[in-house]
């Protein structure tokens, strides 16, 4: 794969199709891909179904042994499935706030990916990844977001808006169908 420059949009020397996005990360991006994986990978339906759930049934549990009335045992539930629900769309959010002060300080990012994989140059540094390193992707109105897997956490997220022409997004999309699952 060919970093140095030059229309690698279109042919890569192994006759396969290369795409090239140019993008600065942001929160709304990492966030956007960070939901997407919590609603259609079991590990992210895990990540936010539990804390309701645990929350859910301490309050039943505790209220069953403490003998309180049903009415109370309704609100506490209310209540505290509410503040857990809560805190998990927090959680998201903070999550993508800490991933986005990781690769902020690399600035302007270039990915260009072909049957091989990615390779991200940015302002302070690169990185390459083998289409192996992820086992499927998702995509959202604004992001395609590769997923390591149900027991990892690596999400990488390419931005559609970072496409250097429209019909690179289609071109992307048919990479990652060849070479990962979608979910």
């Amino acid at each position: 794969m060919d970093i140095r420059g030059g229309d690698l949009s279109q042919q890569d020397p192994d006759g396969g199709a290369t795409v090239e996005f140019v993008y600065r990360p942001t929160v709304a991006d990492i966030e956007e891909a960070l939901r997407a994986r919590a609603r259609r990978t079991s590990a992210g339906r895990a990540q936010v179904l539990l804390a309701p759930l645990v929350a859910g049934v301490a309050v039943v549990v505790y209220t069953i042994l403490s003998d309180a009335s049903p009415l109370v045992l309704i609100i506490s539930l209310v209540l505290g499935v509410g503040a857990a629900t809560w805190g998990t769309v927090r959680g998201l959010r903070t999550m993508a706030r800490r991933m986005f002060s990781v690769v902020e300080p690399y600035g302007q990012h270039r990915m260009v990916a072909d049957e091989r994989g990615t390779v991200t140059t940015a302002e302070r540094g690169s990185f390459a990844f083998d289409w192996t390193v992820f086992r499927e992707y998702l995509e959202t109105p604004g992001v395609f977001a590769l997923v390591g897997g149900d027991r990892a956490a690596g999400v990488a997220v390419l931005p559609k808006r970072g496409a250097q022409d429209p019909a690179d997004v289609d071109r992307l999309r048919e990479i990652l169908d060849r070479n990962l699952k979608r979910r």
